[in-house]
């Protein structure tokens, strides 16, 4: 693969190609200065600490220039809630100071709770770009308090679906908008704040906007973007160069849709020749009752994601990545819903197509893809009212899993993998801010696949509510089909929710809401990875390893590599216990 740093295409020489390098990082640095007043602003745990969000660059005809390093599956996807945003545009231009807003998953957007805003930025009254942000608000009204409950079958259901309206008016608030979403929502206090802290992260990439094209020239900004988007084409097609032409297939599964129990099947077929590829998913399930059908720009933000860490692990995430590859879908399947279609729980689908998509360039370049990861995200809401400051609260979290083992080394534990990229809450933020206590927070021992190299561990929290009248919302997925592992490696153990573990031990369901008791308690295990080629093969110094560090047990041992093996290691950790403690002596 080229170098990180080295620009490919023929028609540039070496000095366009440094300040193009130059141009980039500060671009870069304006779209991660919108992050940074996101996160420092807002109110919502779910955008300050978990970070769910991401914020973009846009030339004058809406193409994504360069974006924020966050969730890629956000702003991945919102290259077509741009195309969409452009075509209101041109009906209704926007004006110095408006900010537009929009989440309408049959409109380009995702699904309810990630909203997106769009700003326009003028220089002496010329157009010469956009700002926007994406970010996922904890309450939007809706029946599902937190937003985020499984098993709603409309998406009038979801919450506020806003279509392309302006927000801000020539730098003022629209005050009827605001009062609307004030009148809809559980709590205002926090959601207000979350917007307009949004709002102002565009405010703060208009003004560093400027400040660059000041610095650098408008002619040089343009000419530079038409150059990175140049670039990234040309190295992913460089990388499919050296895949093989045929057909490839991947396959992965939904648990549930959260009504009924049927799996649900994701299919993927990649069909190259030469330059041209198609990506087909036309094979995927029809959509479902159930609120986990994906819309269209989430599914292909998951195929844009598998080909750029497939292909070039340093390309640029703008406008080039979408001319390489050519996604067919079905309108009314799972992967293209139609409205009025729920899709809150999408990502439950959007990373089973990443799998798949994968797992068919595994097939295309053998040896060279991780085992399939947890591919879900278990999102939970804890929502009621405080009874220290009689006001509603709504405590969004997001768990991820363990990924999957990797051709040369284990997988990475507990971690949003791929698309997600989600951070950990800290345990003192929540218990500082909601009527709730974290009684542990830990690695799943035995939860990755085994193999030659481990897939990764799932985590599990136990979080106890302090008061009346809490609601449990939450989806999940892979509590019935555990991970699967590659070349030989075992499969992950699965997710599940579990009330009042120890005491009643009753199992929830992966997708729904529950009403709790002051002094329940809710524990969240999330899917470990699958592991990676022949257990055989696994290094003893590592089973030893991951032994002494809680990570596996010696059950697990016996069941994987068997009695003889658990013997070998238990006196590999002896033997390092021993000389640990005769260095000490």
């Amino acid at each position: 693969m080229p170098d990180k740093h080295i620009f490919t295409a023929a028609n540039t020489d070496m000095r366009d190609r440094v300040q193009a390098q130059v141009v980039r990082y500060a671009l870069e640095l304006v779209a991660e200065d919108m992050a940074v007043t996101l996160m420092r602003t807002a109110r919502s745990t779910v955008i300050k600490e978990v970070q769910d969000l991401s914020c973009a660059l846009f030339d004058r005809a809406g193409r994504v220039v360069v974006q924020s390093k966050h969730a890629p599956m956000l702003l991945a996807g919102s290259t077509l809630t741009m195309s969409e945003a452009m075509k209101h545009m041109e009906r209704t231009p926007l004006q110095p100071g408006d900010v537009l807003i929009a989440n309408d998953p049959f409109r380009g957007g995702q699904h309810i709770m990630d909203v997106m805003m769009i700003s326009p930025v003028f220089s002496d009254d010329e157009l010469i770009g956009y700002v926007g942000s994406v970010a996922h608000h904890s309450d939007l009204g809706g029946a599902s308090p937190g937003g985020v409950a499984g098993g709603l079958t409309e998406i009038y259901a979801e919450g506020l679906c806003f279509p392309f309206v302006r927000l801000y008016i020539a730098g003022e608030e629209n005050p009827d908008l605001f009062a609307m979403i004030e009148n809809n929502i559980r709590v205002p206090h926090k959601t207000l704040g979350d917007i307009r802290a949004q709002a102002s992260s565009c405010v703060t990439g208009i003004r560093r906007y400027l400040e660059a094209a000041n610095r650098f020239g408008l002619e040089t900004i343009e000419r530079t973007a038409e150059m990175l988007i140049a670039e990234t084409e040309e190295r992913l097609r460089l990388g499919l160069d050296k895949l093989p032409d045929g057909e490839f297939t991947g396959e992965d599964i939904v648990d549930d849709d959260g009504i009924t129990e049927e799996p649900i099947p994701v299919r993927v077929k990649i069909i190259k020749k030469g330059r041209d590829v198609v990506v087909d998913l036309t094979g995927c399930a029809d959509q479902v009752k159930g609120n986990i059908n994906c819309p269209l720009a989430t599914t292909l933000a998951a195929v844009q994601y598998g080909f750029m860490v497939a292909l070039d692990k340093h390309v640029m995430p703008n406008q080039g990545v979408f001319s390489v590859v050519d996604i067919k879908t079905r309108k009314g399947s799972i992967v293209d819903p139609v409205k009025p279609a729920a899709t809150a729980a999408r990502t439950n689908v959007s990373l089973k197509v990443q799998e798949a998509i994968l797992i068919a360039l595994g097939k295309m370049m053998p040896g060279k893809m991780m085992a399939p990861s947890h591919a879900q995200i278990s999102h939970v809401a804890f929502v009621g009212r405080d009874p220290e400051t009689d006001r509603a609260f709504s405590y969004n979290d997001i768990f991820g899993g363990g990924s999957g083992g990797r051709p040369t080394q284990d997988g990475r534990d507990a971690q949003d993998t791929h698309m997600a990229r989600f951070k950990n809450t800290p345990t003192e933020m929540i218990e500082h801010e909601y009527p709730v206590r974290i009684w542990s927070y830990e690695l799943l021992p035995d939860s990755g696949g085994a193999g030659k190299y481990r897939g990764a561990l799932g985590v599990a929290r136990n979080v106890e509510v302090l008061t009346e009248g809490v609601v449990f919302s939450r989806y999940g997925d892979r509590q019935r089909n555990p991970v699967p592992g590659a070349e030989g490696g075992g499969v992950g153990q699965p997710g599940r929710f579990i009330l009042n573990p120890g005491k009643d031990d009753a199992p929830l369901k992966s997708k729904g809401i529950d009403a709790l008791k002051k002094g329940d308690i809710v524990r969240i295990e999330t899917p470990g990875g699958g592991g990676y080629g022949d257990v055989d093969e696994r290094d003893d110094g590592a089973l030893a390893a991951d032994l002494r560090d809680g990570k596996i047990t010696e059950a697990f041992i016996a069941a994987e590599f068997g009695q003889k093996r658990l013997e070998l290691v238990l006196d590999n950790v002896r033997g390092s216990a021993g000389g640990e403690i005769g260095k000490l002596i």
